[in-house]
């Protein structure tokens, strides 16, 4: 691993991403949540390419996370709400239903109590 982390570090996500007509993607990624709480959150950001993406969720404190492969990209429901985000980065628990409302990433809390 570069940059001094080990296997430890990065964790595999699931997830994956769609390009838009415009070039852009957005990328779905579920990931643990950054508090440590045992929780899984899911991630959706707009963004010009993955990697960037990726870039944002790491300054955000998901650090050491690696999206490989598309076996969970976005829905378009998902693509919908990132879409109507000014932030263009939204989350909600990776286990909430259909009805349940998606998040600007100000919400979560990623420190421990």
């Amino acid at each position: 691993m570069g940059g001094g982390r080990t296997a430890d570090d990065v964790s595999m996500a699931v997830g994956g991403y769609s390009r838009l007509p415009s070039g852009t993607v957005i990328v779905a990624i579920a990931l643990p949540h950054p508090a440590g709480t045992g929780r899984t959150v899911r991630l959706v950001v707009h963004a010009l390419n993955r990697q960037r993406a990726m870039t944002r969720l790491s300054n955000l404190g998901f650090r050491g996370a690696r999206l490989s492969g598309n076996v969970e990209p976005p829905t378009p429901d998902e693509i919908t709400a990132v879409l109507h985000h000014p932030d263009g980065l939204i989350w909600r628990d990776y286990h909430a239903g259909a009805a349940e409302p998606w998040h600007p990433i100000s919400t979560l809390d990623r420190f421990t109590p």
